[in-house]
């Protein structure tokens, strides 16, 4: 699993701003304000109407950053983190969604292959030589 390499450290119950927690996960504000609205991370609110976050949301956002990687959007992501974040809410949905996404990758590896190999007989084709 990818991991942050970073110098920043936060007691257990201190809230962080939005500009600590990207800091310590590499990711914009921009960014994570786009996981809120997407409800991937959630933020508490003071009265001033400024986010603040719990710790536990810098391995939150690392870990959606290693599934976008991975190539999954928001959208899939959304209802696989609970399962991948707590052992207990775990079941085959998990791994078939996973499944899934890897299956149609594999299928669209195949087909710009497939591609690739019309390409080379047409500049063979075309080349001259």
């Amino acid at each position: 699993m990818m991991r942050v390499d970073t110098d920043v450290k936060f007691k257990s119950d201190e809230l962080l701003t939005i500009g600590q927690l990207a800091q310590a996960t590499g990711v914009s504000t921009r960014s994570i304000r786009y996981y809120e609205e997407r409800g991937l991370v959630v933020s508490h609110r003071l009265p001033s109407g400024h986010r603040r976050f719990v710790p536990e949301c810098v391995e939150r956002i690392v870990l959606i950053q290693y599934l976008f990687a991975a190539g999954l959007t928001s959208a899939t992501i959304e209802p696989l983190l609970p399962c991948m974040l707590d052992e207990s809410q775990r079941t085959d949905f998990l791994i078939g969604e996973l499944r899934r996404h890897r299956d149609r990758l594999t299928r669209e590896i195949r087909q710009q292959q497939e591609t690739v190999r019309i390409l080379d007989e047409v500049i063979a084709e075309y080349d001259g030589g």
